[in-house]
C-alpha cells in the first residue's frame, strides 16, 4: 500500500474505488474533509479523451498522465485492484483491508493499463514510433476513439494512407445522423477511406504479409493497425461482493437520484458504471463526482436528506475532435463542424481545465 498524508488521520473514512475521471475528482475534493483512501490498479490518473493526441505527439502525455499523489496531497493511495467489498471493508489484491464509512465506486471500464506513469509515457512513445514508421494505417472501430485517432493521424501525417473500418451502418453511433455524416465527410476530405458495415479479421495478416481481409471480402494493406472498440464495464467483480444484487442486466450499478447505490445509505457510484440513461462522457462523470462530494459532506456534517443534491441528466451534448483545429459538435438544437467548435475542444482537449479542477498547474507537468 502506498500513500502520503500530513499529520494524523482523522474524520470519517471515505474510500474511492477507481482513479479515473470521476474517482480522481471525488478523492481530490474530499481529501481535506475526510480520511480519504483512493484504490486504483495504477499509480496515475489519465485524461483519457486526450490519449489519442498523445499517440501522435508523445510529449502531450506529460500533462495528461498524472500521478495520483500529485493532486491527492492529504489522502492515501492503494495501488492494487479492489477484489471484494463487505459491509465495512474493501479488500484489494495486494492483501490490504481498508475500512470505510462512505464508499464511492468509480471503476469505469476494463482496460489493460500499465501500472506506472513512466510505462504509460513509454507506451505513447512506442505508438508514435509505430505510426511514424508506417506508410499505411488501419483503424478498426468507428466510435469516437476511432474517428479521433483517424483525424489525428490524417492531420499530423497527411502523407499516410489511413483506412477506418466500422461494423455499423454509420460512424459515431452514439450521436445523431447529422453529426455522423459531418464527421464522415470531414474524414473523406482528408483522404481517409471509410468502410462501413464490415468487420476485419485481424489475424488474417501475418508479419510478412500485411494485408487484412474484411467480412465483405475486401482486402486492406496496412503497415500497422489499431483496435478502437468499446471496453466492457469494470463491474463483474462486484458479483462476488455485498453489491451483487445492485447490478442491472447490463452490469451497471443501479443508483438513486442522490447517486447512492439503491438500497444503500452510505455507498455511491459515479461515472460510466452507473445505470443512468445518458451519454457516457468525461464531463458528465465529473458532474457525478461533484454531486456525490456534496452529498457525502452533507451526510458527514448534518445528515439531513433535504440538504442533499440530486442528479438529473442534462441536455445531451457531444464534441468529437477532428485533429488540432476542427471538431464536430452536437448541441441540443444544432450540429456544427469545423474550426468554430474546434476552438472549444480540439486545441487543448480540455486538458488545462481538467488539471486545474484537480489543483494542478494547467500548463506544467
Amino acid at each position: 500500500m502506498e500513500g502520503i498524508a500530513s499529520g494524523p488521520r482523522q474524520g470519517k473514512r471515505v474510500v474511492v474505488i477507481g482513479g479515473g475521471i470521476a474517482g480522481s475528482l471525488a478523492a481530490k475534493l474530499l481529501q481535506f474533509d475526510a480520511d480519504v483512501t483512493l484504490i486504483d490498479p495504477k499509480e496515475y490518473f489519465e485524461i483519457t479523451w486526450a490519449s489519442l493526441r498523445s499517440m501522435v505527439e508523445p510529449k502531450f502525455a506529460e500533462r495528461t498522465v498524472i500521478n495520483h499523489k500529485s493532486y491527492l496531497k492529504q489522502g492515501r493511495v492503494v495501488t492494487s485492484p479492489a477484489i471484494n467489498i463487505t459491509e465495512s471493508d474493501v479488500m484489494t489484491e495486494d492483501g490490504s483491508v481498508i475500512g470505510y464509512d462512505y464508499l464511492v465506486i468509480a471503476t469505469g471500464h476494463n482496460d489493460l493499463f500499465p501500472k506506472t506513469r513512466q510505462e504509460k509515457l513509454s507506451h505513447y512513445q512506442a505508438e508514435y514510433e509505430k505510426i511514424k514508421s508506417s506508410g499505411s494505417v488501419l483503424i478498426v472501430g468507428g466510435g469516437p476513439s476511432g474517428v479521433e485517432l483517424a483525424a489525428e493521424i490524417a492531420v499530423d501525417f497527411p502523407e499516410k494512407k489511413v483506412t477506418l473500418v466500422h461494423k455499423g451502418p454509420r460512424l459515431l453511433e452514439f450521436v445523431g445522423q447529422k453529426a455522423a455524416d459531418k464527421a464522415s465527410d470531414w474524414l473523406e476530405s482528408k483522404k481517409v477511406e471509410v468502410i462501413l458495415n464490415q468487420s476485419v479479421d485481424l489475424s488474417s495478416a501475418s508479419d510478412g504479409n500485411k494485408t487484412y481481409r474484411t467480412s465483405g471480402g475486401e482486402t486492406i494493406h496496412a503497415d500497422c493497425h489499431f483496435l478502437c472498440v468499446g471496453k466492457p464495464l469494470s463491474s463483474q467483480w462486484l458479483n462476488g461482493t455485498v453489491l451483487k444484487d445492485s447490478l442491472d442486466g447490463k452490469g451497471r450499478v443501479m443508483v438513486d437520484e442522490y447517486l447512492r447505490i439503491r438500497g444503500r445509505s452510505n455507498l455511491f457510484a459515479i461515472g460510466d458504471i452507473t445505470n443512468i440513461p445518458e451519454m457516457k462522457q468525461g464531463y458528465i462523470a465529473e458532474t457525478h463526482a461533484n454531486v456525490v462530494v456534496k452529498n457525502i459532506k452533507v451526510m458527514m456534517s448534518s445528515g439531513k436528506k433535504k440538504k442533499m443534491s440530486t442528479y438529473k441528466p442534462g441536455p445531451e451534448m457531444a464534441i468529437v475532435s477532428l485533429g488540432r483545429k476542427d471538431s464536430v459538435a452536437q448541441f441540443p438544437f444544432v450540429t456544427v463542424v469545423g474550426c468554430l467548435p474546434g476552438l472549444i475542444k480540439s486545441k487543448d482537449l480540455f486538458v488545462g481545465k481538467t488539471r486545474k479542477a484537480r489543483g494542478l498547474n494547467p500548463k506544467l507537468v
